[in-house]
């Protein structure tokens, strides 16, 4: 069974906005497991920036799952934007 892990989010954003978060976050650490779909996580993280526009913002909450997890945000959305349409990301 996968250990429960926290996932970084404000109080402020609807349980919608929650539940993106949670898999955008998810999808990040999927893709140092097996391979994600490129456009799979473009698309949560477009989904993601809507409610955290700010890219400090964005900078702090991937920080804190980063050092959690031990993956990389920033590294696996450009390695995705670097990919091609429907190219399979897996980080290492």
């Amino acid at each position: 069974m996968e250990e429960e892990m926290p996932m970084p989010m404000s109080m402020d954003w609807s349980t919608e906005e929650i539940v993106d978060a949670v898999n955008f976050f998810q999808t990040i650490e999927k893709a140092y497991q097996q391979a994600v779909v490129r456009d799979d996580i473009l698309a949560l993280y477009n989904r993601f920036k809507e409610f955290v526009p700010s890219k400090s913002e964005e900078k702090q909450y991937f920080k804190e799952f980063d050092e959690k997890t031990g993956v990389s945000c920033w590294k696996t959305i450009q390695k995705a934007k670097s990919a091609e349409v429907g190219e399979k990301i897996k980080m290492i």
